[in-house]
This record gives C-alpha cells, sequence and structure tokens, in this order.
C-alpha cells in the first residue's frame, strides 16, 4: 500500500500554509501528524482523513469510502478517503484536514 514520493509531496505542499505536517511510514501506509496527532493516513495513491459523527456526512455526500487495511481487507472505519476536488482545492484541503485534527485532539481531551 505504499504510496509514491510524489503523491507524497503533493499532500505535503497542500498542507504547506497549514502546519508543519510529519509523515511516519507504518505498517505499508504513512500516517500524517500535525501537534503531535495523527490525522491522516496515505495509502497507495490515496489519502484518507481522521472522521467522527461531525464531518462523516461531507465524505459519504462525495461518496467516498473508508480506508480498507491491504492484508485482511479489514475496513477502518474511522478514516475516509478524501473527495478529489477537495484534495485539489487547497483551501479546502486544509479545512478538512482540520477538522480531522481537531477530532483527534478531543478524543485525546476526553479519554
Amino acid at each position: 500500500m505504499a504510496s509514491s514520493t510524489d503523491y507524497l509531496d503533493f499532500i505535503l505542499d497542500q498542507l504547506s500554509n497549514w502546519k508543519t505536517i510529519h509523515p511516519k511510514r507504518m505498517f505499508g501506509v504513512i500516517g500524517l501528524y500535525a501537534d503531535g496527532y495523527m490525522f491522516g493516513i496515505v495509502a497507495k495513491e490515496a489519502i484518507y482523513f481522521k472522521v467522527d459523527n461531525s464531518n462523516l456526512a461531507h465524505y459519504e455526500a462525495a461518496d467516498c469510502q473508508p480506508l480498507t487495511l491491504f492484508k485482511n481487507n479489514s475496513v477502518v472505519a474511522s478514516f475516509y478517503e478524501v473527495p478529489i476536488a477537495v484534495l485539489e482545492d487547497a483551501d479546502q484541503f486544509t479545512v478538512w484536514a482540520e477538522t480531522s485534527l481537531n477530532i483527534q485532539k478531543n478524543k485525546k481531551l476526553r479519554l
């Protein structure tokens, strides 16, 4: 499920005016971290953001799919693929990334 360097570079460039993103390779995917929280996953040539009840409807309305792990095809329902139209619009992509990061931050506060 590894993604190309060019694809990762594009994603990082789209988010470059937002925050410093730290990509971390793990288990055949790349986790995207900001402020110490993983808010996104790059797998193959797709980007997935963290979802919960606050933003899931946006992903479903765009007919996006949840992350499926490569070895056993298990579904990771808390990460959904970002629509291409959002990925290509840096401002909108940043808004979606910020929402996903806040989900992770708020989750940690509730624990």
